[in-house]
C-alpha cells in the first residue's frame, strides 16, 4: 500500500482564487487594460529607438559638413563617424530587444484575440494566453543581440554607412577637398590615394583594406545573414 504523503496541500492563492471569480465581463476588462498598457510600453521603447536613430543621422550630418567643408579637415573624421554609427547601432540593437519583448505581446492580442473575434477559426493557437503568462512570470529577450543587429543594419543604418563610405573614398580621391600637398585625383595613381589615407602612424594600405573589410562584413550581415525570425514572417507590414 502506497505511503502517504505527510505534507498537507497547499492552500489556495488569492490570486488563483481571484482568477477563478472572475466573470467574462471582467475577463475582457482585464485584457483591455493589459494590452492597452502593453502598447504604452512598446511605444516608449520605440521612440527610444527613434531617438538613437536621430542621434545617428545627426553625427553623419555633422561629421560630413566638418570634412567635406573645408580642405584642411582629415579625412580621420569620417573613419571616426563610422565608429560612433557603430556604437549607436550597438545600443540601438540592444533597445530594440526590449522593444520586441512588447511589441511580440502586442501582436499576440492582435493575432490570436482580436483576429478571432473579426475572423473566428477553429482552434488557433488555443494556449496562447498560457504562453503570454508564462512570458509575464519569467520574461526573456526573443531574439539574440546578433539579430537585433542584423534588423537595424536593414533598417536603417546601411543607408548611413553607405553615406559615410562614398564621402570617404570622395575626400581621399578629389584634390579640392584634400589637404594641401596631396596630388592626387580620380586618375591619380593608387600609390597617391594609399599616402593619402594614411592615419598617424597606420599606412594608407592597412586603412583602406581594413574599411574594405568592415564594409563586406556590412553587406554580407545585410543582405547575405538569415534572420532567425524576420519581422514579416506574419504578413508583408513589419509592426
Amino acid at each position: 500500500m502506497p505511503a502517504r504523503s505527510t505534507e498537507a496541500a497547499a492552500p489556495p492563492r488569492a490570486s488563483d482564487t481571484l482568477a477563478l471569480k472572475l466573470t467574462s465581463s471582467e475577463f475582457t476588462t482585464t485584457l483591455s487594460h493589459f494590452h492597452r498598457a502593453e502598447i504604452a510600453r512598446m511605444a516608449g521603447w520605440r521612440d527610444r529607438l527613434d531617438r538613437t536613430s536621430n542621434w545617428a543621422i545627426t553625427v553623419v550630418a555633422a561629421m560630413l559638413s566638418v570634412s567635406l567643408s573645408t580642405p584642411s579637415a582629415h579625412h580621420g573624421v569620417l573613419l571616426f563617424a563610422m565608429l560612433l554609427i557603430t556604437l549607436l547601432l550597438w545600443i540601438e540593437a540592444r533597445r530594440y530587444r526590449f522593444f520586441d519583448v512588447y511589441r511580440t505581446r502586442v501582436r499576440q492580442f492582435e493575432r490570436y484575440y482580436f483576429a478571432q473575434i473579426f475572423s473566428p477559426q477553429p482552434d488557433f493557437a488555443s494556449n496562447w494566453l498560457a504562453i503570454l503568462g508564462e512570458g509575464l512570470r519569467s520574461p526573456r529577450f526573443l531574439i539574440s543581440q546578433r539579430s537585433a543587429l542584423i534588423r537595424r543594419l536593414r533598417r536603417n543604418y546601411i543607408f548611413m554607412y553607405t553615406i559615410l563610405m562614398l564621402a570617404w573614398v570622395l575626400k581621399i580621391t578629389t584634390p579640392s577637398l584634400a589637404r594641401e600637398g596631396a596630388p592626387i585625383g580620380f586618375s591619380a595613381s593608387l600609390l597617391d590615394t594609399f599616402r593619402v589615407a594614411t592615419l598617424g602612424p597606420i599606412p594608407g594600405v592597412a586603412v583602406v583594406c581594413g574599411v574594405a573589410v568592415f564594409y563586406l562584413a556590412m553587406l554580407a550581415a545585410s543582405f547575405l545573414i538569415r534572420d532567425e525570425d524576420a519581422e514579416l514572417s506574419f504578413g508583408d507590414v513589419h509592426v
